[in-house]
């Protein structure tokens, strides 16, 4: 009944401050380490959560009451899931917490990198709405820059790093930077703020076989297009979930697998016209584990195309390095922390795709837990 979905809601929010994404969105591996599977099937988890946040929507259930004020203050920046559930768990000790957040809305990735046909905006409202009403100061459309954050080390008694992970990787093709070509980070990220591209009968071209291409491509095709994705080893090897990639397949988007982009053309207007690929087959196991795609001789082709969409990855900011002086970053512009998500720098902590790279929700959020405790602890011992 109602009732208990209010109850089950209120026990959840005293673990997860996003219910409603788990619900909806999350990748499920507890299902996958569910002990029934040793019977038969695991137990439906996201689907009882679901079922739960959709009768007892999260934000009409009170959040847990927050700790007496300890008079500290912390500084979260990136108001994304790992940000908001570090703030959120920080509250609730008695902490005060002011997220800074460069856009105009909360949610990050949850908001700008997941289309609105898979996670409305509406239910993720929900989540964020009650993460506020611990009373989180938000601060949106903050650039912080080298000066700002001297002006946050300097006023705030600890600070938590969530970033993300919004630069695209590059393919380093002639002709990527022509017109029509856009990373689908990008692309994502124009739509949830309301921004559509007009595709209707044109061919389009995704790069890449991740969950983020899939999105991509779906919504390409809703936005009218006929739509391609180029990936360079084959279907048994395409990082996307299952699920996703079958559901991509069902709305008709055709799949060129074994195949790589060596050269984007362009018109005089330099707008997309074709994509120069080859065909690829596989040889043995890189470093991954996975055969390793290798280029058939005088296998090159053209195809047609109106519109490319890159989705290579992403990476932390590289400005991040520079902007709070003695942090310190590894190859791939991840920042570096120790196994309570402390940086190099005293007082300040990181977690989430700042810190992993791209990665899942759940880790994210799992890394703003962890980064509360830690910053917690470090207050009370100081």
């Amino acid at each position: 009944g109602e009732g208990r979905c209010e109850d089950a809601v209120r026990l959840i929010r005293k673990d997860n401050p996003f219910p409603t994404a788990c619900a909806l969105i999350c990748e499920h591996p507890c299902e996958a380490r569910c002990r029934r599977n040793i019977i038969d099937d695991s137990i439906n988890i996201r689907g009882i959560k679901r079922y739960i946040v959709d009768n007892a929507p999260s934000n009409q259930v009170p959040v847990p009451e927050c700790a007496p004020s300890t008079g500290k203050n912390i500084a979260i920046i990136g108001g994304g899931p790992s940000g908001l559930t570090a703030a959120y768990f920080l509250q609730l000790m008695g902490h005060h917490c002011t997220v800074f957040e460069e856009k105009q809305h909360l949610g990050g990735m949850l908001r700008y990198g997941i289309p609105n046909y898979r996670f409305p905006r509406e239910r993720l409202q929900e989540d964020i709405d009650a993460i506020l009403a611990t009373g989180v100061e938000v601060k949106m459309n903050q650039n912080i820059g080298t000066e700002e954050m001297k002006e946050i080390h300097k006023f705030y008694d600890a600070t938590y790093v969530a970033i993300g992970a919004h630069t695209d990787k590059k393919l380093g093709l002639e002709g990527e930077d022509s017109k029509n070509v856009i990373s689908a980070v990008d692309m994502l990220r124009e739509i949830g703020d309301g921004k559509y591209p007009d595709y209707t009968g044109k061919r389009v071209v995704v790069v890449g076989g991740g969950n983020v291409a899939m999105d991509a491509a779906r919504c390409a095709k809703r936005l009218g297009a006929e739509v391609y994705i180029i990936y360079r080893r084959g279907m048994e090897e395409l990082p996307a979930r299952k699920e996703e990639v079958e559901h991509a397949e069902e709305e008709g988007v055709i799949f060129k697998t074994l195949n790589n982009p060596v050269q984007i053309n362009g018109d005089e207007q330099d707008c997309v016209k074709s994509m120069t690929c080859v065909e690829m087959e596989l040889g043995e196991p890189d470093a991954s584990g996975r055969r390793r795609p290798v280029e058939k001789k005088g296998s090159e082709f053209e195809l047609d195309v109106d519109a490319v969409i890159m989705s290579l990855g992403t990476t932390p900011n590289p400005l991040i390095k520079s902007t709070t002086k003695g942090l310190e970053v590894n190859k791939k512009g991840g920042i570096i922390v120790n196994e309570d998500g402390l940086t190099s720098r005293q007082g300040v902590y990181a977690g989430g795709d700042a810190v992993t790279g791209a990665a899942t929700v759940i880790l994210a959020m799992g890394a703003g837990k962890l980064g509360a405790k830690s910053i917690d602890e470090y207050l009370s011992n100081k």
